[in-house]
């Protein structure tokens, strides 16, 4: 499990940060397709308990969306559709004799808002000036948090963060998150000052390890929001498209929450 974990890993660093730092559609493409894997999978965990969401739309709003923040279109009528839109794909199925049409709509509308909504965030990060810095600097505030606390909480964990959701978090392994997220995400700006990022005030070492204590601090709720639905739909992964990794959406719960933060402490405070 460890090596196919490490492999994905290997594999999927370098086309990321490649993917990151060249923009334009190829980033547009590749975070779309993302996106839209990640919607599929988060209407099929409502599947597998009982509802019927429309994963056609799920999927192709959370993309549009994303898309349409790509090009710095009017998402807010995007949105203002899609849900007109599934109110109407649902008030069908009551017709054709589908019961509980109203809950179906309910999962529509939570994948497309809440993956279609965060996830729009990758676009506007990287529209940013400097984003694809930025991108990349949260989300390996995000890796620092996940390691360290993973890698300090499965030996030391004796107390458990929140062990009805995911008994494995614990409190040791939240605080070693923080503490590394925030003193991490700054030496890694030191890293990439010599790799080509602009020597701009914005990349304050003060403001990135803000940025780090933030991520660190709040990220790991997107995860626990993720196993609540997952619990109650009695799966342990979204799917199996990642080997070791588990789903698309698995691994981008955090991420689904870092960048909206980041995105607001850079355009507001730094």
């Amino acid at each position: 499990m460890a090596g196919k974990r490490i492999l994905v890993a290997l594999i999927g660093l370098p086309i990321g940060i490649a993917i990151f730092m060249v923009g334009g559609w190829l980033f547009a493409a590749a975070f779309a397709l993302i996106l839209g894997l990640a919607a599929w999978e988060y209407a099929g965990l409502f599947a597998n308990g009982g509802a019927q969401p429309a994963r056609w739309l799920v999927v192709a709003g959370v993309a549009g969306l994303f898309l349409a923040a790509h090009v710095e279109a009017r998402t807010d009528l995007l949105l203002a559709a899609l849900a007109m839109l599934a109110l109407v794909v649902h008030l069908v199925s009551y017709e054709r004799g589908r019961e509980p049409a109203g809950t179906d709509f309910a999962a529509t509308l939570s994948g497309i808002f809440y993956i279609g909504v965060l996830g729009m965030y990758f676009a506007h990060m990287r529209n940013l000036q400097h984003g694809e810095w930025w991108l990349l600097l949260t989300l390996l505030a995000v890796w620092l948090t996940d390691t360290a606390a993973y890698a300090i909480g499965t030996p030391l964990g004796w107390h458990k963060m929140s062990p009805r959701l995911s008994p494995k978090k614990s409190w040791e392994g939240y605080i070693a998150g923080l503490v590394f997220a925030t003193l991490g995400t700054p030496l890694f700006g030191l890293l990439l000052a010599r790799l080509g990022m602009p020597a701009h005030p914005m990349f304050a070492l003060g403001n990135l390890a803000v940025l780090g204590f933030a991520v660190g601090a709040l990220t790991t709720l997107g995860d626990l929001g993720e196993s609540m639905i997952k619990r109650q739909m009695k799966m342990k992964d979204a799917s199996q498209i990642l080997p070791g990794h588990g789903g698309i959406l698995d691994r981008i719960d955090s991420w689904l929450w870092a960048l909206p933060i980041g995105y607001y402490l850079i355009t507001l405070f730094f």
